[in-house]
């Protein structure tokens, strides 16, 4: 029998329906069940036992082994560290980024080869091209198109995975599925941080983080009013203000412009055309190429959030700099660029600080 491909089965329709395309295509497939979060862990947020449920369904359906493994320790100090450390710091992390890379395609990868498997599988809607230099690419859903979120892989990661919904689209997915007659055909997508699951996200970051008031004030120094700490908030965000009927004030919402760590003051406006909210040009940390160096053309296109259409740039890599052709609504430090040519994520970078 041929080394096993072993597929990351979380419970999820995405998941089930990439193993059975697997097997469909003569492979040998076993199953891993992670478990990355446990600090909380109830049946009202996580609900990994109602998953792992699901996954041993879904295994028994299409008879194959199911590993379990508990990555939490790895989970908290590889990624929830560090997302805690950048709200701390007035950043907005996107946590599922680094738990793809530390993860879902380390500490899993790490745990598949233990267990003698010849590759790794996962139901990302994205894909993977070529042997000695890998590409990744986009996913052909184009609204379920997951490449965003593994822009910081790299070489030895993507050549040893697989991606068997590179090609499919949701509803296919869900028809094969409903098909095969597995239970978790009409599953809902799960939201919400990386394994952490979907939370009233204010409340659970109060958990790790003190409160600590400041200013609610106007671009011109007026105060509105005070929040509960600048970690709560990043910029362009208009929700949980608590800004409604300001004397002299139009009715309008209210979008974050900036945020003073000193002061502890939070700069709002009315205004959604501000120049704090519209911006061309970003300094990045130091980027990550998955070729492992910089691309020739330098002339790219590149989103700054998942599921946003793709925008004309350049990249400056003596500056670690991207310059949109038009202004991007509100960036911010902490979050993350990828960048692209036609179907292949190249990469992407931190944002640092926005230039203009």
């Amino acid at each position: 029998m041929s080394a096993p491909v072993l597929v990351a089965l979380s419970g999820g329709v995405d998941s089930a329906v990439a193993a059975r395309l697997l097997q469909e295509a003569g492979e040998t497939v076993e199953a891993l069940f992670m478990k990355n979060w446990e600090e909380d862990d109830d049946a009202e947020y996580c609900a990994a036992a109602a998953d792992l449920a699901d996954a041993r369904a879904v295994c028994a359906r299409l008879d194959i082994p199911l590993h379990t493994v508990n990555f939490s320790a790895e989970y908290w100090e590889r990624v929830f560290a560090g997302f805690l450390a950048e709200y701390a710091a007035g950043r907005t992390p996107n946590p599922d980024i680094v738990c793809n890379r530390e993860i879902k395609f380390r500490a899993f990868l790490e745990r598949a080869r233990a267990l003698g498997a010849a590759a790794i599988a996962t139901g990302h809607y994205a894909g993977a091209r070529g042997e000695s230099a890998v590409e990744l690419l986009r996913g052909e859903d184009e609204a379920k198109d997951q490449s965003y979120f593994l822009h910081r892989l790299d070489q030895e990661q993507l050549r040893a995975a697989r991606f068997p919904l590179h090609r499919r689209r949701k509803p296919e997915v869900r028809e094969l599925a409903r098909a095969l007659g597995l239970r978790v055909h009409d599953k809902r997508d799960s939201t919400g941080l990386c394994f952490i699951g979907e939370r009233r996200f204010r409340d659970f970051l109060a958990r790790y983080l003190p409160e600590a008031p400041g200013d609610i004030v106007t671009a011109a120094g007026r105060k509105l009013g005070e929040h509960r700490g600048l970690p709560f908030f990043t910029l362009g965000q208009r929700a949980g203000l608590g800004l409604g009927g300001v004397a002299d004030a139009a009715d309008a919402p209210w979008y974050v412009v900036g945020k003073e760590p000193e002061t502890r003051r939070l700069t709002v406006t009315q205004d959604r055309a501000h120049p704090a909210l519209n911006v061309r040009e970003l300094e990045l940390e130091e980027p990550h190429w998955i070729a492992g160096r910089p691309p020739a053309e330098l002339r790219l296109r590149a989103r700054v959030r998942h599921r946003q259409p793709l925008q004309e740039c350049e990249y400056l890599p003596a500056a670690r700099r991207v310059r949109f052709a038009a202004p991007q609504w509100a960036p911010a430090p902490g979050q993350s660029v990828a960048f692209y040519a036609g179907d292949v994520c190249l990469g992407g970078g931190v944002i640092a600080r926005l230039c203009d």
